[in-house]
């Protein structure tokens, strides 16, 4: 995960939304042709590398499991109880969201967010083929459109690191927590400061 990245304003607007629309592109690409070729583990391939039970997706909808495109697993730290509430950062195609509320069960609540409404239709779409329900509200996780104080957990995975403003990301994460939420995020860090030739190619932030 980089930081923030810091350019001049009148080169900083138009970049950032010349990587939205790619990162855009490429995940919906995952969700509506998962068998195609690309440069990430995706998949049921992907999640069971990344030790996801298999009890989960054999039930889980064959759709939010194929369109899977994380890069580890929150639900290994994440502690999620009945009747909390959860929100899932980047909530693609539902697979995160699913095991969540299949976890909070028939009291709790599971919260989606994606930039794409496309995607939010599919993930609600696969919540209920699965029994459960998700909320998913198209949006940006530098802005989330949910109430201080109004999330018991929040989950992400692979999410923040295709952010611009990352610092602003980990304030609204705190922001919508309750006093003694949790956060369980997997992402992708780099520990070394990447080129400007890395930053500036949309392609290279949407992988």
């Amino acid at each position: 995960m980089t930081e923030s990245v810091v350019l001049p304003a009148e080169q900083q607007a138009p970049l950032e939304g010349v990587i939205t629309g790619e990162v855009v592109r490429m995940y919906q690409e995952v969700a509506e042709h998962p068998e195609g070729e690309f440069h990430f583990y995706h998949g049921r391939q992907a999640a069971e590398l990344f030790g996801y039970e298999r009890d989960w997706l054999d039930r889980a909808p064959p759709g939010a499991v194929a369109s899977f495109a994380g890069v580890g697993n929150p639900h290994l730290r994440s502690r999620i109880q009945p009747g909390e509430t959860v929100l899932d950062l980047g909530s693609g195609a539902g697979l995160d969201g699913i095991i969540a509320a299949w976890q909070v069960g028939p009291l709790g609540r599971v919260i989606g967010l994606d930039l794409n409404p496309t995607m939010c239709r599919k993930a609600e779409a696969h919540a209920a083929a699965s029994g459960v329900r998700i909320a998913c509200h198209e949006g940006r996780m530098e802005d989330i459109p949910l109430p201080d104080g109004s999330v018991d957990v929040v989950i992400s995975n692979g999410v923040i690191n295709l952010s611009f403003r990352k610092r602003r990301v980990i304030h609204e994460l705190f922001r919508v927590l309750k006093p003694g939420g949790r956060v369980s995020i997997t992402d992708i860090v780099s520990a070394k400061q990447l080129s400007q030739s890395i930053v500036n190619d949309p392609k290279l932030w949407a992988s």
